[in-house]
């Protein structure tokens, strides 16, 4: 195999990349490496602006397969009407699980335990005592969009003691750890839940799926937490109950993106804000890395690929 393969890594910083293509860095700068009609595995660049990872696509002629380093595939759906038939598009499933867990499990310990009033009261000097504070022991906890990363969460939940956590996703289906309820249960199932977490792919399906009828199901005084896509939340719907101070939120996602200064959500009451941080940490690279050089390998070997969300003209 010959034909070129674009990584948004440095080739020779990464350790097991098979024998015979032509390995291309390009992590989105204004100049392309090669002529992008000799690309035929492109690694999208990561946690780039909105268009820089699509703009080569139209000139792709040869491309087989398009990776993502993400686990969500929107940025990349707009370029897809470029390619041929047959292209592989794959996701990086495997590699934001531990972040995005760790991050989650952080946003509702944060929020119920009141640690950005503790930041704020230690910024004036302030010791602020007194009153009790939620505990995320013996809360439900209702997970929306029970994929890897919704597995992930639930991992890292239960040594919390939470009361039952609650699955939803697309379809029903089994776990060992217990039933996953299909999304058209959703309206029975958000009343229960002392806190919902988002973490579903933003699909036509799921865009707008958070607006006013879905919070307005939420038990009073209910945390939602959403690490999935800012737009599956109707920014103007939340910021309502945040503002009547009903519910509460912990966004690493917005809507709009970035949160620009003055916007409402900044100081809406009973809510902590993160800049979408649930992917990039210290367990991002060695995960990419091992999830390339798989990959990669299946591809010259003419292997099944990992992580096939579609196939374009099927």
């Amino acid at each position: 195999m010959t034909a070129d393969v674009w990584l948004p890594i440095p080739p020779d910083e990464i350790e097991g990349l098979p024998e015979g293509p032509t390995y291309r860095h390009w992590d989105g700068e204004e100049t392309y490496p090669a002529d992008p009609a000799d690309c035929a595995f492109y690694v999208v660049p990561y946690m780039k602006p909105p268009g820089v990872g699509v703009r080569p696509l139209p000139e792709m002629r040869s491309v087989r397969v398009v990776q993502t380093l993400s686990a969500g595939i929107d940025h990349v759906e707009p370029g897809l009407k470029h390619l041929s038939a047959g292209v592989r598009l794959c996701n990086a499933r495997g590699v934001h699980e531990a972040s995005t867990a760790e991050l989650t499990l952080a946003l509702i310990l944060a929020s119920l335990r009141g640690i950005p009033d503790f930041v704020r009261a230690q910024d004036r000097g302030e010791w602020l005592g007194g009153g009790f504070r939620p505990a995320l022991a013996d809360r439900t906890v209702l997970i929306v969009g029970y994929g890897s990363i919704g597995a992930a969460i639930e991992d890292r939940l239960v040594p919390f003691e939470v009361a039952p956590v609650v699955r939803v996703a697309r379809s029903a289906r089994a776990t060992e750890r217990g039933p996953v309820h299909p999304l058209t249960e959703l309206p029975a199932l958000l009343p229960q839940a002392d806190v919902v977490v988002l973490a579903t792919p933003l699909t036509e399906a799921t865009r707008s799926l958070v607006d006013a009828t879905f919070l307005a199901r939420m038990k009073d005084g209910a945390l939602l937490v959403n690490v999935a896509r800012g737009p599956v939340v109707d920014t103007k719907a939340l910021l309502a109950e945040l503002e009547s101070g009903r519910l509460t939120a912990a966004l690493d996602v917005t809507d709009p993106e970035p949160l620009p200064p003055g916007h409402p959500l900044w100081n809406a009451p009973g809510t902590v804000v993160s800049p979408h941080a649930g992917g990039p940490t210290s367990a991002f690279l060695p995960r990419a890395k091992r999830l390339l050089v798989d990959q990669l390998n299946r591809f010259v070997n003419r292997e099944p690929l990992r992580n096939v969300i579609l196939t374009t003209g099927a």
